[in-house]
């Protein structure tokens, strides 16, 4: 997908198409129930890779350090026009997640659920994790954008300022976990967990050359994030650490972990390869991320009737590997659903963007 300064990173919709299979799967293997994989399972220790599957909710995490690696490559040491960047957000991301937001409404009110406690999910939603249908990682892009000033005035003047921000989140999360007993609700989703994944996806692109062409580095800490979370799904994972919210003080640090692996992955797989998107897998595979954000709002409709469906009629799903490879199923799907919703919704929204990178900052043009 382009940007409004008409650039396309094809190698960041592969990584938007894999974030949003992160997802899928999460979702499709578990339902947020343990069905039809419960949660007791683990992937035995030569297979500990797909931990990261079996804990697919670590999606979000990479959408997010994905979000503050983009702005920092288009941005650059560049200065924008707030108004214009805020509006271009808005435009991008409000007229989805309204129809969705109203779609998931009128499903309320057909199931005779409660539509004053809906509505009130969704006055809330601007400022607390409660919009349906995932639209709360919304919510915290949004406290991204809001803060976004204030970190590019740090970057230029020091990367190390951006690292005092990760810093200060993890003092506030652990001071938060000693007061409250717990923090995996905060950490997960608002920003006082998900800033850390956008300032390390920042400093993923300006540190870059720690990434790019350092393909053992790279896989050796992929191999090491992997482990992490083979351990943390035998711990119990999101829902059984031994409970949700959970207790662990592993969640203090959790966001930090993924924000550094994942930005890590970002910059080496963006600047160690040419993806000049000619192959057919290439295109699919970034039509598949130029449609994610639709795919990501729009599963929740179908994702756990799909799993179910497929458990009672046509396979055991409660074996982990098969319902992953009916998930990788369910998820190309759900590709014509996430082209239409793009084509005539987003889209259209798109053609109304503004142009706000604006020139280089002062602290460039000094250098």
């Amino acid at each position: 997908m382009r940007s409004s300064s008409g650039e396309h990173f094809v190698a960041l919709d592969h990584v938007r198409a894999l974030a949003a299979l992160l997802v899928f799967v999460w979702h499709f293997t578990h339902a947020g129930t343990g069905y039809p994989v419960p949660f007791e399972y683990v992937p035995p220790l030569p297979l500990f890779f797909m931990a990261v599957l079996d804990e697919g909710h670590t999606g979000v995490a990479l959408f997010m350090s994905l979000s503050g690696y983009l702005f920092a490559r288009l941005l650059n040491n560049r200065n924008i026009h707030y108004g214009w960047f805020l509006w271009n957000r808005a435009i991008r991301l409000l007229p989805m997640l309204v129809l969705v937001v109203a779609m998931a409404g009128a499903l309320a009110f057909w199931q005779g659920q409660d539509m004053g406690a809906f509505w009130q999910s969704v006055r809330d939603g601007w400022y607390l994790p409660t919009l349906p249908n995932g639209g709360w990682s919304i919510t915290v892009e949004f406290h991204y954008y809001l803060v976004l000033p204030l970190l590019l005035w740090l970057l230029r003047r020091s990367r190390w300022l951006l690292l005092c921000v990760v810093a200060v989140a993890m003092v506030l999360r652990y001071s938060l976990w000693v007061r409250n007993g717990e923090v995996q609700t905060l950490a997960y989703a608002t920003l006082v967990g998900r800033i850390d994944q956008f300032v390390l996806g920042m400093l993923a692109f300006h540190c870059r050359s720690l990434w790019v062409g350092r393909h053992l580095r790279v896989w050796g800490l992929l191999a090491a994030f992997a482990l992490f979370y083979w351990y943390f799904d035998g711990k119990g994972g999101f829902y059984l650490n031994p409970r949700f919210p959970s207790g662990d003080g592993l969640w203090v640090l959790m966001p930090t972990m993924e924000g550094f692996a994942w930005g890590a992955l970002i910059a080496w797989y963006d600047g160690s390869f040419a993806h000049d998107g000619r192959s057919r897998f290439s295109q699919v595979v970034a039509a598949a991320g130029a449609y994610s954000y639709s795919i990501y709002l729009l599963h929740f409709f179908v994702v756990f009737q799909m799993a179910r469906l497929v458990h009672v009629h046509v396979a055991d799903l409660s074996n982990f590997y098969l319902a992953c490879a009916w998930a990788v199923v369910g998820f190309g799907c759900m590709l014509p659903a996430g082209y239409v919703s793009y084509r005539f919704v987003e889209a259209p929204c798109l053609a109304l963007r503004r142009r706000y990178i604006i020139g280089l900052s002062h602290q460039a043009i000094a250098r």
